[in-house]
């Protein structure tokens, strides 16, 4: 006997709860992925005088990681964790009047007047500290808050800040570490705040955990759908699951972003059972509600007077070029996917011109390039702009969905 039909309706709604492409991940339990790291971290947070900066591209979940890290930090390490998000305002001292705002307390005062009734005030430890604010002033504000428990500092959004500043943060970890305070201060930013970090003051690479935050693998991707979709009581075919974590080239945003489109596209048949077909029609959906940024990012990239260009194709053979695992890729990585678009040979004499447009400022530019001439690499400049750009080729017939797994590669 059956039991009750789903009321396929509520679960459309309730899916926007479930996936979350628009905003970091807060909630431990629908958290997927990054095993490694988490545990990286909790170490860190586990012995005195360690400190962390987790690094990575955009897009890759850092700042969901650092929302989890909170919750982690207070229930698994018994730490008080402050985080707090810096901005392209910020400098050493308004980074840390932000942390040590989070630290309030009330203070009862005597009212005015015979028999008048104490009043309660809250204050926060910004409130007492000296107009300029130093390392020393950081680390002597930690040490008062160790001794009611250690204390986690996360800073998200580190690289925001003038790289000058990284100085002070320096000797801030290197007096907290060689004082042995209980306070680990975690920055999460990309791979060049680390490396200037460390240039600053060499002695406190040894106090400093680097956490590297690749793109998802394959499992992690998985992992965000089918956690979600267990929430809905809902199931995905395997062909399916394995669509959506190709197209999403490890970024958990289009990993959400697929998963809400190709559950509705599920409910919306009255069925619970994800298909191959609801991740094309998730594609559909998922091009159409893109940031305007990016597609006027990949509009400025590919247009051209002459239909004969080759532009959309090249940035496209680009998008699903092999990578290392900080996202940059070489011409010769670029070859294969080429000729596969194509459906002939393509040397890299053939489109090398064009891959050094796309690091022209009048192409946006959508890549940028390192090393020296005959050794360049190339990256995407916003990491999200390339799953659109695939997402693109297959609604415009470039390539077809079932070519992703081996793109002439």
């Amino acid at each position: 006997m059956s039991g009750p039909k789903p009321d396929y309706e509520h679960l459309a709604l309730k899916a926007g709860r479930v996936f979350s492409p628009a905003a970091p991940i807060d909630d431990e339990a629908l958290f997927a992925g990054r095993v490694d790291q988490l545990r990286a971290i909790v170490d860190a947070v586990g012995r005195r005088g360690q400190h962390a900066v987790i690094y990575g591209e955009r897009g890759v979940g850092k700042t969901s990681l650092a929302n989890v890290l909170r919750t982690l930090g207070e229930s698994l390490a018994s730490q008080r964790a402050l985080l707090v998000n810096c901005d392209g305002t910020d400098d050493f001292a308004s980074a840390w009047r932000k942390v040590f705002g989070r630290v309030e307390w009330g203070e009862e005062r005597a009212g005015l007047g015979f028999g008048a009734p104490t009043v309660e005030t809250t204050t926060s430890l910004a409130d007492r500290l000296p107009e300029r604010i130093t390392p020393e002033t950081v680390m002597l504000a930690l040490t008062e808050i160790a001794r009611l428990g250690g204390v986690t500092v996360v800073m998200d959004e580190f690289d925001r800040m003038p790289g000058a500043q990284t100085s002070l943060f320096a000797d801030t970890i290197k007096a907290l570490s060689d004082r042995a305070v209980d306070a680990t201060v975690v920055l999460v930013g990309v791979a060049d705040s680390v490396d200037q970090l460390i240039e600053e003051h060499q002695s406190v690479e040894r106090a400093l955990a680097q956490i590297q935050m690749p793109r998802m693998s394959a499992e992690e991707l998985h992992e965000i759908v089918t956690r979600g979709l267990d929430r809905l009581d809902m199931r995905i075919d395997p062909a399916a699951l394995g669509r959506i974590s190709r197209l999403s080239h490890g970024l958990p945003h289009y990993a959400h972003l697929l998963g809400i489109h190709a559950a509705r596209a599920a409910l919306d048949r009255k069925t619970v059972e994800v298909a191959e077909d609801d991740v094309n029609e998730a594609v559909e959906k998922a091009l159409a509600e893109a940031q305007q940024s990016i597609r006027a990012m990949y509009g400025q990239a590919t247009a051209s007077p002459r239909r004969e260009s080759l532009f959309k194709q090249v940035l496209l053979a680009s998008a699903l070029a092999r990578t290392d695992e900080a996202g940059f890729f070489s011409p010769a990585d670029v070859r294969g996917p080429m000729t596969g678009i194509m459906g002939k040979t393509y040397d890299i004499p053939s489109f090398s011109r064009h891959l050094n447009e796309f690091v022209d400022a009048r192409r946006g530019p959508v890549l940028q390039r390192r090393g020296g001439e005959r050794r360049y690499r190339y990256r995407f400049v916003n990491p999200l702009l390339q799953p659109y750009v695939t997402m693109r080729g297959v609604e415009e017939g470039l390539i077809d969905l079932d070519m992703l797994d081996d793109p002439g590669r």
